[in-house]
């Protein structure tokens, strides 16, 4: 069965996406087999895989709402064991279509139950928001990952964060832990860098990621070109960053 993990920040441009993108691509490419779940309506790994949301007949959205089966919705990349659930603009409305419907936290658990088995990860692109999709995903995920920029902002984000995961455990998902923390954007000779850092540590003792992602062209441009960046500049140092985290993951993992 798969192991699910949500990737979120409710804090925009920290490299959520990204993240999530690269990470999915470089942990299929290790040999496990990856459904990357794009539920983030702007529909940015979606893009980032070369996929044209604007042309994708199915989406997310179908899945959240119930009007499409999973197996439906999957679109099979090019990149080696990867398939991805697009996004597309009509899950911007998807929040008020479900809310009231019943057990509407767990519509999301209940659409991938069916092919849990397909798959050795699912990973969930959230929105940079702690609405009801992101709900739906920490109640449909085993674990989260949080990547974080070294700026000031993040460390009180990251707190408001785990308060709301906090009552999810209590009210929808009692199995729900944290999976690391993954420091972005990260440049070492900054004091403030080495600050938060310290910081996240302190507070997440042990689950900090040892793998940091600096900044890095080659990796600000791969979405571009729709390709993750092990299949765009395999080279780069954005790449070496994300295998590198792809095999501390690994590492961590019971299978």
């Amino acid at each position: 069965m798969a192991k699910t993990v949500s990737v979120l920040n409710q804090k925009g441009g920290v490299g959520k996406t990204t993240s999530a993108v690269n990470l999915a691509a470089c942990i299929g490419d290790a040999g496990k087999r990856v459904l990357l779940a794009d539920i983030d309506p702007q529909g940015n790994t979606t893009s980032g895989f070369g996929i044209d949301k604007r042309k994708t007949e199915r989406s997310s959205y179908d899945l959240l709402t119930g009007s499409e089966p999973a197996e439906n919705v999957i679109i099979h990349t090019e990149f080696k064991n990867v398939d991805i659930i697009p996004s597309n603009m009509d899950l911007a409305g998807a929040e008020l279509e479900i809310i009231d419907k019943p057990g509407r936290e767990k519509l999301l658990k209940n659409a991938l139950a069916p092919i849990w088995d397909k798959y050795d990860y699912i990973f969930l692109d959230c929105p940079p928001s702690l609405g009801l999709i992101t709900l739906n995903a920490l109640t449909a995920s085993d674990t989260f990952l949080v990547p974080i920029q070294c700026e000031y902002y993040a460390l009180e984000g990251l707190s408001q964060l785990m308060s709301t995961v906090r009552q999810i455990k209590r009210l929808y998902n009692p199995y729900i832990e944290l999976e690391g923390v993954l420091l972005t954007m990260f440049d070492g000779r900054l004091n403030l860098t080495q600050q938060v850092m310290n910081e996240v540590k302190k507070f997440f003792p042990k689950k900090v990621y040892k793998t940091t992602v600096p900044r890095n062209v080659r990796l600000s441009e791969a979405p571009s070109f729709g390709q993750p960046i092990i299949y765009f500049d395999r080279s780069s140092k954005g790449a070496a960053a994300y295998t590198a985290l792809a095999e501390e993951f690994l590492s961590k993992q019971n299978v």
